[in-house]
């Protein structure tokens, strides 16, 4: 399931796609316009900004902005700051890889070959998939 944080950083960074390049757009803005807490967005916003997605100018007409053109930024980058891997299951992160303690052999386990599958056709929306294409601009 997607955490809110998740859902809540797409929807701010959909919202600073839509707005004039390199203008910074005040927290209290985005946080009134998509309905979320001021303090958790900040949070979001600041995890954003310290992995290179986000920019940010202190003080009178500050906000945050987009580093990067909305076509740059792939979803596979958001969801992985934002929720961590990818993957249902750690045997199958391509990332954040994990053995499972009750796994005797991978290769003849049903449930990680069907998460790998999820878990391929998944990494393929994400990465085919911008901030462009959700802001449609």
């Amino acid at each position: 399931m997607l955490s809110k944080k998740t859902k809540y950083g797409i929807k701010a960074l959909t919202f600073l796609g839509k707005q004039e390049k390199n203008t910074p757009i005040a927290i209290a803005v985005i946080s009134k316009s998509e309905n979320i807490s001021l303090k958790f967005l900040e949070s979001i916003l600041l995890t954003l900004r310290k992995n290179g997605v986000l920019g940010s100018k202190k003080g009178k007409g500050g906000g945050y902005y987009l580093l990067k053109e909305p076509r740059e930024i792939q979803m596979t980058l958001v969801m992985r700051i934002l929720e961590g891997p990818i993957s249902m299951v750690p045997c199958v992160s391509l990332n954040f890889y994990e053995k499972c303690d009750d796994c005797a052999d991978e290769a003849a386990c049903a449930v990680h070959k069907l998460m790998a599958k999820v878990r391929d056709n998944t990494l393929q929306i994400f990465k085919n998939t911008t901030l462009a294409d959700l802001c449609d601009c």
